[in-house]
């Protein structure tokens, strides 16, 4: 049985300093830390970047709550252990692997799943303590996290929903999540997920050391792509009184750790600052598209970059492929063939992808490792070709899918490479390519011996 939800109220901007109050009152006036808080609440702040970092990078809320985040037994390691969580690609778990790799969508299990448990990695690179890497993982699970917390000390997740709704309860308060729709939870931040339909399914990125934002326009200008205004914040929501018993779960190293505590950590009564859960919802994207001839590059399809120290190279980039019109003439309009020194995982959450007729499907997942070739399969270029004499204005429509592109080599995790949903027949979709070549036009000479030897134009 799904879970009840109810409407929820939002606050819009991406970077904004917000503030929001679920009692009128409960946030202090004059100082962020006075010696007694209105209503006796604890003042605490979260911190997502280092305190000296500079003005416009710094990033940190406080919340005055009921009873403040530290008061809980020690934590110990979580019995049993996640043994398909990974936040350290050292070898030891992963390989490396430069084949085109395609997943089948995993079955979401039978037997009671939360989304902790329904948690696994695919591939990844880096690491969580040097504060450098990512990690992509996929869900599938069944049931609400019941009297417990995920609070990730490793990354920010970015959740991908691709079936079935999420519920997000966090310490600045509520998200709910459709298909469609993305949602920021940065590192430090406890939430527990519900699942309003009973199911789910989807893709999570995990980024270590920095953080999503907005990115930068260039020669685009002031407008276009993913709004500011379009995301959402959630306002101030709490629990009050004692739990039984309350789990709460640490990411850590890409371990599990539990700690008991007798309340909820969902009793933030106020709070403001920049540092705060958000969602968004991808069918407000403003798409850029080439209008004349050739192909845009896929990165102008970027809904949230994690940057690196190098200008212009991300450590991970949430890029889509929305609906949207293709209008370029004498132009090969699906995505072309072509290397890059970026790797790249696609999910699809709905529809079909334009370069790939019928094994990507919804759920699914592929990777095209740093250099790796790759391209549209042999159905969708020969069906364009055809229609090379008859290209007009065309709309991709019904569709969402998407990349996590990063400028690291991701290892893959040895249990993706043996899994039973690896699709070992995926380079069979480029092996018909066959060679269009001609040679009209050429004053060819063949030899006795039938070695072809080219001659010069006519």
């Amino acid at each position: 049985m799904g879970e009840k939800v109810e409407e929820l109220e939002y606050q819009s901007g991406f970077g904004n300093h917000f503030s929001s109050e679920a009692i009128a009152g409960a946030l202090p006036h004059g100082q962020n830390s006075p010696l007694v808080c209105p209503y006796g609440l604890y003042a605490e702040q979260i911190s997502g970047t280092s305190f000296t970092s500079p003005r416009k990078l710094n990033q940190r809320s406080w919340l005055y709550r009921i009873k403040p985040s530290v008061t809980h037994e020690p934590f110990k390691p979580r019995v049993p252990a996640h043994e398909k969580l990974v936040s350290e690609f050292d070898g030891s778990n992963s390989r490396t692997n430069p084949t085109q790799l395609r997943w089948r969508p995993v079955d979401i299990p039978d037997s009671p799943t939360d989304f902790v448990d329904g948690l696994f990695t695919i591939c990844g690179a880096g690491s969580s303590f040097l504060r450098h890497g990512f990690a992509i993982h996929m869900y599938a699970a069944n049931k609400g996290m019941e009297d417990c917390a995920l609070c990730n000390a490793d990354g920010d997740f970015l959740l991908v929903p691709q079936s079935g709704r999420l519920w997000i309860e966090t310490e600045c308060g509520r998200l709910l999540v459709s298909p469609g729709e993305i949602a920021v939870i940065p590192q430090g931040f406890r939430f527990s997920i519900g699942l309003p339909d009973g199911k789910s399914r989807g893709y999570v990125a995990e980024v270590f050391g920095t953080h999503f934002q907005l990115p930068d326009l260039g020669p685009i200008g002031a407008n276009g792509l993913a709004a500011a205004r379009d995301f959402l914040a959630p306002t101030a929501w709490f629990e009050d009184g004692l739990r039984p018993s309350y789990t709460i779960i640490q990411k850590f190293g890409g371990e599990l750790f539990t700690a008991k505590q007798d309340f909820s950590p969902f009793n933030v009564v106020a709070w403001h600052g920049n540092y705060v859960p958000y969602k968004y919802g991808l069918q407000k994207f403003c798409p850029y598209n080439t209008v004349l001839i050739d192909h845009g590059d896929p990165s102008i399809n970027t809904v949230l970059t994690a940057p690196t120290d190098k200008p212009g190279v991300a450590l991970l980039d949430f890029v889509i492929f929305p609906p949207r019109w293709l209008v370029a003439e004498h132009t090969f309009r699906p995505p072309y063939y072509h290397r890059n020194c970026m790797s790249e995982f696609m999910g699809l959450i709905y529809g079909s992808y334009e370069a790939k007729v019928g094994g990507f499907v919804p759920g699914g997942a592929s990777l095209h490792n740093c250099m790796t070739p790759h391209g549209p399969d042999t159905t969708t270029y020969e069906a364009t070709i055809a229609r090379a004499n008859e290209m007009v204005p065309s709309k991709i429509t019904d569709t969402m899918a998407f990349m996590f592109e990063s400028s690291l080599i991701p290892r893959v995790c040895n249990w993706a490479l043996e899994s039973p949903v690896l699709d070992h027949d995926y380079y069979q979709c480029w092996i018909g390519l066959k060679s269009h070549f001609s040679r009209l036009g050429i004053d060819d000479e063949v030899t006795d011996d039938g070695v072809h030897k080219q001659g010069k134009a006519l």
